[in-house]
């Protein structure tokens, strides 16, 4: 049975844990207020270039611009976005599963022969995919400790350059979409090429019916110049989501872990309570036990 020293000394180092954690809780709170922020501020840009880029492009042929065209899939590259810490409960350990599961499942030969590579955001990531047997492409850690815009151009450059140079043929990225602080998606979106939007026919029809634009320069020049801007937003959205679903994964695990404490203290307490009754009990008894056998003695 451990001593009333022992005892005492592991319920000061619980609280000492739980004034931490709850510590972390707060501030990840506050991070994830203004990832939220971020998101909410992005929103009314998607939406305008989402919509317009939906009018656009199926009035254009997909030839104009390589980033379109749909070729056959030889090699492709996996953006997996994890976190660069960790105490965020299995929020990268789920990424990285559904990762590889995803390779496995959907480009298995791929992945033997090597064709199948990846890109690393984010440092718990890297560390577990550069020890096994996966080619990485590139490696981007760090970025959310100040996350900022050109971190997402950084990327996107790197991917349309090599797409374009025909290093790979298509590009998926796996990431955590945050949904609310104790639940997040994983998705599974193609970059590269860009897919063809969604419009429904009818959709399309009433607003040709309802309204003529007239574009300058040509419908060419606006999509040309419109996709690079979508793919940077893109990738931006997906950092986004990333860090504020981390943020989130991170406030709930510090708050399960301040209230496990709590637990933990109070049984710790309890315990500390029964064995300084023990000792307490134990001495009267041998202070009753003296004075009787003095009184026998004399």
């Amino acid at each position: 049975m451990a001593t009333l020293r022992e005892i005492r000394r592991r319920i000061t180092g619980v609280k000492n844990t739980q004034k931490i954690t709850k510590a972390m809780k707060m501030v990840a709170a506050a991070k994830l207020r203004r990832a939220q922020e971020g998101i909410m501020a992005t929103r009314p840009y998607a939406r305008k270039l989402a919509g317009l880029l939906q009018h656009l492009v199926p009035q254009v042929d997909p030839g104009i611009n390589p980033l379109l065209v749909t070729r056959d899939v030889k090699k492709v590259v996996l953006v997996v976005v994890t976190a660069d810490r960790g105490l965020c409960g299995a929020f990268n350990s789920n990424i990285i599963k559904a990762a590889v599961q995803h390779a496995r499942n959907k480009y298995a030969s791929m992945l033997e022969s090597g064709d199948m590579r990846l890109i690393t955001v984010g440092k718990k990531g890297f560390d577990f995919f550069s020890k096994r047997q996966y080619e990485l492409y590139a490696k981007h850690v760090g970025i959310f400790q100040s996350l900022d815009f050109q971190e997402a151009r950084s990327i996107i450059q790197e991917l349309t350059e090599g797409y374009l140079k025909g290093e790979f043929d298509k590009v998926e990225v796996i990431y955590n979409e945050f949904k609310s602080v104790v639940q997040q998606r994983i998705v599974v979106e193609q970059v590269l090429p860009i897919p063809p939007e969604e419009v429904a026919k009818e959709d399309t029809h009433k607003m040709h019916a309802q309204v003529e634009y007239i574009y300058e320069p040509s419908k060419t020049e606006i999509v040309n110049a419109l996709l690079p801007k979508h793919l940077n937003f893109l990738m931006w959205r997906v950092l986004l989501e990333s860090n504020a679903a981390e943020q989130g994964a991170r406030m709930a695990a510090m708050d399960n872990a301040t209230e496990n404490a709590k637990e933990m203290i109070r049984s710790l307490t309890l315990q500390f309570n029964n064995a300084r009754q023990a000792s307490i009990t134990k001495e009267l008894l041998e202070i009753v036990s003296g004075a009787e056998a003095l009184k026998k003695a004399g």
